[in-house]
């Protein structure tokens, strides 16, 4: 059987330790921006599929 390192879980693939570190260099996007833009655009396709 295989050990659990650090309590991480090993089906996880490095996964884990990815989404826990946060590097301030990285491009950061609240949720809220992206559910807004993808309102925005979905809403755009609709109305283009009434307009054609």
């Amino acid at each position: 059987m295989a050990k659990k390192q650090g309590g991480r879980l090993l089906s996880s693939a490095g996964l884990v330790n990815y989404y826990e570190s946060e590097d301030r260099r990285a491009v950061h996007i609240s949720p809220i921006t992206v559910m807004a833009v993808a309102a925005a655009f979905g809403i755009f396709i609709l109305i283009l599929n009434v307009v054609y």
